[in-house]
């Protein structure tokens, strides 16, 4: 597995990562969730060996990355933020390249390029320099040598980044094929909340380096305060006085001059039936009934503000 065990990270008087601990196990795709400037890419670069913590320790598949780096970085493919090449090399060259680096030799050293290309999704730029990629592209070739020798840990740092809406999906449907039914690792770092429900069986959220909650989107969507709220559309305004007297509803939020109703649950109840039965006896108009399973962003928010950097 991935184990990180009390990492810190400082730049003069600034902490960027603050004693973080988390584990990572085979077949989990981790969501590594924080706003800007939280220590995420401080982490993914202490965990692939590229800075040197001040203090904690991680290792990759049992191997300390301080102690034993290149037989932990044979385990890993990383993508890092801003997907970083050599610009004057041309795509099939650079692939090559890495193959080479890799110990990769002969048919061998083919079909993994080939693999790769095809996977990402390269074949009409192959000839291309990377310097007169599209930023999209780009990330293409940087994802493309990150699982080129097909790694059992792949550390992906926005890994959709600068991609159109048919890219993301195609990217995060090969994250999931990675981790399906393998006892492979991906650790995708992202501030982009839909990511996460796209792709991730766990997320892990920090603030200012820190650790301020663990757990599945379930899990996390469920300590949102509209975890199994019932939101009502309705070809009408309507008062809210008898959803209010419900005894469960902890509140009624009314948008479009009180046709769009979202009825907040206290907690661990469950509000739906009373809602229709509610919505029945008034008559009412229904266009939409809907529970929520809670929102991310707003769990998001309620746990990182005030702690970016």
């Amino acid at each position: 597995m991935i184990s990180i065990n009390s990492l810190t990270k400082r730049f003069g008087d600034h902490t960027a990562v603050d004693n973080l601990s988390f584990d990572v196990k085979p077949g989990e795709v981790l969501g590594f969730l924080g706003p800007n400037g939280a220590g995420k890419s401080t982490t993914m670069k202490m965990l692939t060996g590229f800075l040197t913590p001040d203090g904690g320790s991680a290792s990759v598949c049992g191997f300390d990355i301080q102690r034993q780096t290149l037989q932990a970085q044979q385990k890993m493919g990383y993508l890092p933020e801003g997907a970083p090449c050599y610009g004057d090399m041309r795509v099939r060259g650079f692939l090559e390249f890495i193959a080479d680096v890799r110990g990769l030799r002969g048919a061998e050293r083919k079909r993994h390029v080939d693999r790769a290309v095809e996977q990402v999704e390269l074949q009409g730029v192959l000839g291309q320099r990377i310097e007169t990629l599209s930023k999209g592209f780009k990330r293409r070739v940087g994802l493309a040598q990150a699982i080129l020798h097909d790694p059992q840990v792949l550390i992906l740092d926005e890994p959709t980044d600068g991609l159109d809406p048919n890219q993301k999906h195609h990217v995060r449907r090969l994250i999931q094929q990675l981790a399906e039914g393998s006892n492979k690792m991906v650790v995708v770092s992202t501030h982009i909340l839909e990511e996460v429900s796209a792709v991730c069986s766990r997320a892990v959220i920090i603030g200012r380096g820190r650790l301020l909650a663990d757990g599945t989107p379930d899990e996390l969507e469920a300590r949102s305060r509209y975890h199994q709220a019932v939101t009502l559309s309705l070809g009408q305004a309507v008062s809210t006085a008898p959803l209010e007297s419900l005894p469960g509803v902890l509140a009624v939020e009314s948008q479009r001059d009180g046709q769009l109703l979202t009825v907040l649950a206290k907690p661990g109840e469950v509000i739906f039936p009373a809602v229709g039965q509610v919505a029945r006896e008034q008559q009412w108009q229904v266009n939409e009934l809907s529970v929520e399973r809670g929102r991310l962003d707003e769990v998001f928010r309620t746990l990182t503000s005030g702690e970016a950097a």
